[in-house]
């Protein structure tokens, strides 16, 4: 349980938190401190933060970086956000009301370079580190409060990597800086949560192994579709390449003929698709 003196209040009328939204409040002083010196943040720093939500995170960003990007879903908070910054006479934060996966890619270009740091809604993970990663201008870092489980399966290796995993240590360096207990949010949610921190952010073995990132992801997709089934398999259905030739090139590559996509790291996925390319 968090101790009742370490729990922070919004220095505003309490907001409802928004189920669909999937809001949950960061409350505790001190897992917010652990952040904020996990995080390390400079005076030159331009930090995106996704749901900023009652500001708890934002405020103390602020005192550290240079400018703070806030993008904000419910218009609601985002209004009530804008006038607790004015009241406090703050200039280094900018409020952007919308849908982070929707904001369109020149929101990125023009923050860059830039870190991110935020305490996000769980159910957007997967599809934000997408767009961060892929789709638009990356950031130099991420750091992120997420699910337990979910950062689990970002940092697993091989036997035990999926299509979340791939995608991530693709482009950077995963690693759970620490976990922190549900008690430490408002309302309660019903699982723990860990601050992720992603580094060494680029595409660079896209463009020196000159694999593409869609094809890439078209046979990484398909397979992992198939969870548990022979990768083999799974290949021979999805190229033109004969079964016996596709078991050649997996063998040259170290990776047997009962191997499971799961089983694959991440250089072997490089690998076995610039093999595949090379072929088709």
């Amino acid at each position: 349980m968090t101790d009742p003196d370490t729990k922070l209040l919004p220095p505003w009328d309490q907001h409802k938190p928004n189920k669909l939204l999937g809001q949950h409040f960061l409350v505790d002083k001190n897992i917010l401190q652990k952040i904020i010196g996990a995080a390390a943040i400079k005076n030159t720093d331009t930090v995106l933060e996704v749901g900023p939500g009652l500001g708890i995170l934002t405020f103390e960003i602020a005192k550290r970086a240079g400018k703070v990007a806030a993008v904000e879903k419910d218009p609601a908070l985002a209004e009530t956000l804008k006038k607790e910054i004015e009241k406090r006479g703050i200039t280094n934060i900018e409020v952007i009301a919308g849908d982070i996966l929707k904001m369109p890619r020149e929101l990125f270009a023009r923050i860059v370079p830039y870190r991110v740091i935020a305490n996000i809604p769980y159910y957007l993970t997967a599809r934000l580190l997408r767009k961060l990663l892929e789709e638009v201008a990356q950031p130099k870092e991420i750091i992120f409060t997420i699910q337990k489980e979910v950062a689990e399966r970002i940092v697993s290796r091989p036997p035990r990597m999926s299509l979340l995993a791939l995608g991530v240590q693709l482009y950077g360096t995963p690693k759970i800086l620490f976990t922190i207990p549900k008690s430490a949010f408002w309302p309660v949610p019903e699982v723990e949560a860990a601050l992720i921190k992603i580094e060494n952010i680029s595409k660079n073995i896209f463009s020196e192994s000159g694999v593409s990132e869609s094809g890439l992801f078209s046979i990484a997709r398909a397979a992992f579709q198939t969870k548990r089934k022979i990768l083999l398999n799974s290949l021979a259905r999805q190229t033109s390449i004969d079964k016996a030739s596709l078991q050649i090139t997996l063998a040259s590559l170290g990776i047997t003929r009962l191997a499971r996509s799961e089983e694959l790291s991440v250089g072997q996925w490089i690998s076995l698709v610039a093999r595949l390319d090379k072929n088709s």
